[in-house]
């Protein structure tokens, strides 16, 4: 996932809150610790699988960068190359930079710590929630946790629910998603309860994420994400 929400390209989200004047510097602030975790990684941790199927480490890092410096106009022209196949269209992006060495996407990202092109969408939204997911879809198979600031994972919990493409709504649909370390819920039905982070995964479609959450709801999550 460059996350589908930036090759879409959807429109603002429905809480307004999710997007606020701060969400830019806090993209630029996850994406400066992500660069600093990537450039202490050994080349076999590059080589790992990522909680992205058939992904290594090195292939997200590619598919996070790959975005950056295109619009809309460029993104078309590979769906283009896609065969108008939008399931087809993050792998299209990613090969365009899975030919650079890790040091080079590290450097790539450095020099991109703002977004730019399509993950400047939603006031930068796209790019914070972007790189928080992937992020964590390279640490997690490192065994390699962190703390995520509350600031960064609450608009990252917004707008994964409202942006149609990451499909947040959906797979949340009639569950109550109760964080246990944040100030957060949402949605009615049975309940899920987990640490913020577990949610926001579980919300992006990782399967394995959401057998972490407990309750009621977690086991409709856990059928539901396959």
């Amino acid at each position: 996932m460059h996350s589908e929400i930036a090759r879409r390209g959807v429109g603002l989200p429905r809480d307004t809150h999710a997007v606020t004047a701060d969400t830019m510097a806090l993209a630029a602030q996850e994406r400066a610790e992500l660069a600093d975790f990537l450039a202490g990684l050994t080349p076999q941790q590059w080589r790992t699988p990522s909680l992205c199927t058939g992904w290594t480490v090195h292939d997200v890092v590619a598919h996070v960068v790959s975005y950056e410096e295109h619009g809309r106009g460029e993104v078309f022209r590979r769906l283009v190359r896609a065969r108008l196949r939008p399931g087809q269209l993050n792998d299209v992006g990613k090969a365009e930079y899975a030919t650079l060495e890790s040091a080079e996407l590290v450097e790539f990202l450095r020099a991109h710590l703002r977004p730019r092109g399509m993950t400047a969408s939603l006031g930068g939204g796209v790019g914070l929630v972007d790189a928080l997911i992937h992020h964590q879809d390279i640490r997690r198979p490192l065994g390699m946790p962190r703390t995520i600031p509350s600031e960064r994972l609450l608009p990252a919990l917004r707008i994964a629910i409202t942006a149609p493409p990451l499909r947040g709504f959906w797979n949340a649909r009639g569950v109550r998603l109760v964080a246990t370390d944040l100030e957060w819920t949402r949605g009615s039905g049975p309940e899920a309860h987990g640490e913020a982070e577990a949610l926001l995964m579980a919300l992006a479609g990782r399967a394995g994420v959401a057998r972490e959450l407990t309750g009621p709801g977690a086991s409709t999550l856990v059928r539901r994400l396959g």
